[in-house]
């Protein structure tokens, strides 16, 4: 993700950036591209904004690092909102922390889907994406600068949407790593199964990706168009069979700071 950020900011003309990396390995990347970098304290002391591009367990201790070498009024980015959920982040009162994190490029686009010519079992492209921000502390004028800064990291950007630290947790780690990650880990098990069975293993593959394209455009409403009454059928009669009837308590606010505070508090593994 630093090096995606890196990428856009150092093109633009409305920022002066200082680059820390920790790693012989992250500098050594930075220098092949032409990129010097500082002292963490150097370039912390001296930054209106410092973004933690870094992994969620270790923004407590990072945090708690940089704090007393931070300017009052400056703002610290966070590109998850874990931390921030689960209270890891340093406290001081007179800096901001601003909260932006990606939705990455849709698979369909509203203009697509308003689009007659569409081909719901074929086509690509290059899309923008949206992002989601929230102002987890500090002065409301510093919303539009963390807002501004996002658009410029994650560029090009479709929209973006401004919600709450909690509402942005709810969306990840809830909704997209635990539901929709294990979900999706299901569907490939699923193709794998069938490969077991005796289905040649590419026309599995072939056949699945392109039938859960087709199938996430009706069921988003994309498609304009139902799944076949077989089809409606067969699902209805399954997922009892899939899912055990209280699986939505995984997307509730028990588990949102339960999982936040196993994400902020797991061991880096090499």
């Amino acid at each position: 993700m630093g090096g995606r950020i890196t990428a856009n900011l150092r093109k633009l003309d409305g920022y002066s950036i200082s680059y820390v990396e920790v790693s012989d390995s992250g500098r050594k990347r930075l220098q092949e591209n032409g990129i010097s970098t500082v002292d963490t304290a150097r370039a912390v002391s001296q930054a209106d904004a410092v973004i933690l591009a870094i992994p969620d367990n270790k923004i407590g201790e990072v945090t708690n690092e940089i704090a007393p070498a931070l300017r009052p009024g400056s703002i610290v980015v966070g590109l998850d909102p874990a931390a921030a959920y689960a209270g890891v982040l340093a406290p001081r009162e007179d800096i901001t922390y601003f909260i932006a994190h990606p939705c990455h490029p849709p698979l369909f686009s509203d203009i697509a889907a308003a689009s007659p010519a569409t081909d719901w079992f074929g086509g690509n492209g290059i899309l923008p994406q949206s992002v989601v921000c929230a102002l987890f502390q500090g002065p409301e004028k510093h919303y539009s600068i963390g807002e501004k800064l996002a658009a410029a990291m994650f560029a090009p950007i479709l929209r973006l949407h401004r919600v709450t630290v909690e509402q942005m947790a709810i969306l990840e780690p809830a909704v997209v790593e635990s539901t929709m990650l294990t979900c999706i880990t299901v569907l490939r098990e699923a193709m794998e199964r069938a490969v077991e069975l005796g289905v040649p293993e590419e026309a599995a593959k072939d056949f699945c990706l392109g039938h859960i394209r087709t199938l996430i455009a009706i069921v988003f409403g994309f498609a304009g168009f139902p799944v076949s009454d077989g089809a409606k059928r067969a699902a209805t009669a399954n997922h009892p069979r899939i899912f055990r009837e209280n699986w939505k308590d995984v997307i509730s606010i028990p588990s949102v700071k339960e999982s936040v505070q196993d994400i902020c508090a797991a061991a880096e593994v090499a």
